[in-house]
Parts: structure tokens; C-alpha cells; sequence
């Protein structure tokens, strides 16, 4: 499997780092990360680490602004993309074509040629014109808004158990089984 990670500048960080430390622990996935100028401050501020400690978890890094890079092309097999966290000016991008750096463009061809997107939006609250952005985004196939929200039915410990929680859950699309995950039953 070949997935597409993104990472853009809204709040939830240390998701995006328990997402690429589980991929990282799947001998079949094959991880592609971009992110944005935004998600590296957010590194900074939520995590306190460099963007290039985030870069070695994935096997593939590309610059944001290399807008001609392989995930730009439909041509370029993945099994898909998620986008963790998102941001509410990626989801316009995404929404509106707005395809001005490689995030976007990955999202894009992603949505072109019919794959999974997960869509991890953040914000709080949200205006009329982020849920009319993501309305047309739901409107299309194999695109899933996800907002990253504590479930409790699991019984959480720590955080940990929380961000576990939730990224298994924003893979279950892509049919990645994350250990710890727990259904309800």
C-alpha cells in the first residue's frame, strides 16, 4: 500500500505524529509526507519537535512547494490520502481546485482519480462557509470528513489511548488495522 500523508497547519499535531508512528510499524505501507510552512510552526508550538525528526518517520518527504513532484501526477499509484490535521483554508483549497502547492495538488489528484481522501478537518466552531466547503467535498466519492473527536465508549487512560483512538479510526477506510483500536460491541 502507498498512501499520501499531509499535514497542514490547524491544531492536532501529535495526531499526525501517532499516524506516521503507526504506518511506520506496517511493513506494507509505503508513506508519502508533505506538509505545510503552517504545520511546521504547529510542530514546533504542540509538539516541540523539528520538522525533520516528523520527515524520518516517513519513507518519502517532499517540499510543499514542488508542485511538479510524483504525488502531483494521477499517474503516481496511491492508495489514497489523508490529511492530518486540516486545516479550513486546505479544505477551501480542496473544495474550490485551488491547487497552489503540493498539498493541494495531491489532494486534488486524489479526488480526480477517485481514491480515498480523509479529510481530519479542525476548527471549532465552524462558519457557514466551512460547512458549505465541506458539503461539496462530501458530495464526491471516496471522500471522508473525519473530524479527529474523542470517543469515550473505549474507556480512555491517557491521551495516548485518546490519539490512538482516533487515528485508527481515520485509517479504517483504507482497511489499515491499527493495534489498540477498539470497536464498539
Amino acid at each position: 500500500m502507498r498512501m499520501i500523508v499531509g499535514i497542514s497547519g490547524a491544531s492536532g499535531f501529535p495526531l499526525a505524529v501517532c499516524l506516521l508512528k503507526e504506518l511506520k510499524t506496517k511493513q506494507d505501507v509505503e508513506t508519502h509526507l508533505v506538509f505545510t510552512s503552517g504545520a511546521e510552526l504547529t510542530a514546533r508550538q504542540e509538539y516541540g519537535m523539528e520538522p525533520d525528526e516528523i520527515r524520518e518517520l516517513a519513507d518519502v518527504n517532499y517540499n510543499n512547494h514542488d508542485i511538479g513532484a510524483a504525488i502531483a501526477s494521477g499517474s503516481f499509484l496511491t492508495d489514497g490520502m489523508i490529511i492530518l490535521p486540516c486545516s479550513m483554508k486546505t479544505v477551501a483549497g480542496i473544495a474550490d481546485g485551488y491547487s497552489d502547492n503540493l498539498l493541494l495538488r495531491a489532494a486534488d489528484v486524489t479526488i480526480k482519480e477517485q481514491r480515498k481522501l480523509v479529510l481530519a478537518v479542525r476548527d471549532t466552531p465552524m462558519s457557514s462557509i466551512h460547512l458549505e466547503n465541506m458539503l461539496k467535498l462530501s458530495r464526491l466519492p471516496n471522500v471522508f470528513l473525519m473530524p479527529p473527536l474523542v470517543t469515550y465508549y473505549q474507556r480512555p487512560q491517557s491521551m495516548e489511548d485518546m490519539e490512538r483512538q482516533i487515528v485508527g479510526r481515520l485509517l479504517q477506510p483504507f482497511g489499515v488495522e491499527m493495534e489498540g483500536f477498539r470497536r464498539w460491541s
